[in-house]
């Protein structure tokens, strides 16, 4: 790990513009993710802003019905909070599949859906990676990839979005609040926070330098059955091979959304607008233009028997 300087912050606004104004910064809060990134110096920070002491801790009720979950609010808190259990399901289920109890501990709200991707070759700093270093090409294509995106992918990067709490907030059509470092906030749909990887792999979310995440609020509930069904190589602490999260309606109607198939939470509502009709004509939609490898050109059909078991469960 190379050295690095460090400060706390004392306010979202003094966090951005301290990151905004020191070349290299990054922001620290649970540290799951990048102190690992940082002991294999994938990310070399020459300074990190503190930011667990700021006021984004609390899960709040909002004016039209739905709710407010501050940046620093833990993976623990979120999933077992009451109105999260009992109106948004998806998410306690989601996070619950996700990690082990003393990380859930420590990861944040705005650390887990901003956690980097699990390409194997993105730790391996000796081959090149276009996400690491833009430009050097992508190891993945033509190398081992089973556990990689098969739609959503560009000729310079393969790599999966690893999620499950991101999964679940796709489905339910949440919303990213962020502060930038001119003091001004956004707010930003799911659905356009985790970019495609296209010509640029390394930009992965549409964040300037030194905007915070401050909360991701919730609309009102969607009601029906809360699913998340994650499909993995082993029982505990494995990221998934494909997920899916799914609000289902007793009309047979839904929200679907597959995780660690595409650089994203992979949810396209024409397709789910095929619930009724069955798994199969969901799937066929939603992964129409896939683009998988021979290894792992499996998933689809995983997919497809996942959101099975899911519909069964819902008719339960």
């Amino acid at each position: 790990m190379k050295p690095f300087s460090y400060e706390q912050a004392a306010s979202p606004a003094a966090a951005a513009a301290a990151v905004a104004s020191r070349p290299g910064a990054k922001f620290i809060a649970g540290g799951t993710n990048l102190l690992d990134l940082m002991k294999f110096q994938i990310e070399t920070p020459t300074h990190l802003v503190d930011v667990r002491r700021l006021d984004l801790n609390r899960i709040e009720d909002t004016s039209d019905g739905g709710l407010r979950i501050g940046a620093l609010v833990t993976n623990t808190e979120l999933a077992s909070h009451p109105r999260v259990k009992r109106d948004y399901g998806v998410v306690s289920r989601a996070i619950v599949a996700g990690a082990t109890g003393q990380l859930r501990n420590k990861a944040t709200t705005a650390g887990n859906l901003l956690q980097r991707n699990r390409c194997p070759y993105f730790y391996e700093t000796d081959l090149p990676c276009n996400k690491r270093r833009p430009g050097s090409g992508c190891s993945a294509i033509g190398g081992v990839s089973r556990s990689l995106a098969v739609i959503g992918t560009s000729q310079h990067c393969i790599a999966q979005n690893p999620g499950d709490m991101a999964v679940a907030l796709r489905v339910l059509d949440a919303t990213v609040e962020t502060v930038r470092p001119d003091g001004t906030t956004r707010a930003i749909p799911i659905g356009d926070f985790h970019l495609l990887p296209g010509e640029s792999p390394e930009i992965e979310h549409p964040l300037v330098p030194g905007e915070l995440v401050t909360a991701v609020s919730l609309p009102k509930p969607p009601g029906g059955t809360h699913h998340y069904h994650k499909v993995r190589d082993r029982a505990s602490y494995a990221f998934a091979i494909v997920s899916v999260a799914a609000v289902l309606q007793k009309d047979g109607s839904g929200r679907v959304a597959f995780g660690s198939v595409a650089p994203r939470p992979w949810r396209i509502e024409a397709a789910e607008a095929l619930l009724p009709r069955g798994p199969a004509a969901v799937v066929e939609t939603a992964f129409a233009g896939a683009r998988p490898t021979p290894e792992n050109a499996f998933k689809i059909p995983l997919a497809e028997r996942t959101l099975a078991l899911v519909v069964a469960e819902g008719r339960a």
